[in-house]
């Protein structure tokens, strides 16, 4: 069952997902575009406040995949019904999550390499270490987790998630 915290927008061309509790508050999202991802609103999503092309370019930019998209088109039939339940409950804003947390969201295929690419690591400021690139994640008990295309390893050492970032450098006011 999925986490009742998931969000779903729609411009009616394409949806977008949003999963609390897989992002990390990378902030790339509102950086990049406050007119559809500003987390000081409610609903934080406004799907008609940009181009589609743009808001896909920096759905693609998430480190987490905590916010990924797919065409309107390729919805699945759940994802209909969840669409149109998110839809009631914007309609009473203060049943409205903010971006906290993480989880588990199916991998958009728009989202999937589709050919192999080097591995990119980078550090962001005051955060975590971002791994982008066509790997398998290995979990705390040595098992293999599924095929990932990012993730994020902590740097401030306190995660609740380790090795992985649960955002908890913000909390603490981690800083390089």
């Amino acid at each position: 069952m999925s986490d009742p915290r998931n969000r779903q927008y729609t411009n009616g061309e394409i949806t977008v997902f949003w999963v609390p509790s897989k992002c990390i508050h990378a902030t790339t999202c509102f950086r990049e575009l406050i007119e559809v991802f500003n987390p000081g609103r409610r609903p934080w999503i406004n799907m008609e406040g940009a181009p589609t092309r743009k808001i896909i370019e920096v759905t693609n930019k998430c480190p987490t995949q905590a916010i990924v998209w797919k065409q309107n088109t390729d919805l699945s039939e759940e994802e209909r019904a969840n669409l149109r339940q998110t839809v009631r409950e914007e309609e009473n804003p203060e049943t409205l999550a903010t971006p906290t947390g993480r989880s588990e969201e199916p991998v958009n295929e728009t989202t999937k390499p589709t050919r192999i690419k080097p591995t990119n690591v980078r550090i962001m400021k005051d955060g975590p270490i971002v791994v982008e690139g066509q790997f398998k994640a290995i979990g705390g008990d040595n098992r293999e987790l599924k095929p990932t295309t990012m993730t994020s390893f902590c740097r401030c050492g306190n995660s609740r998630s380790m090795p992985y970032c649960d955002g908890t450098h913000r909390k603490i006011g981690f800083t390089e």
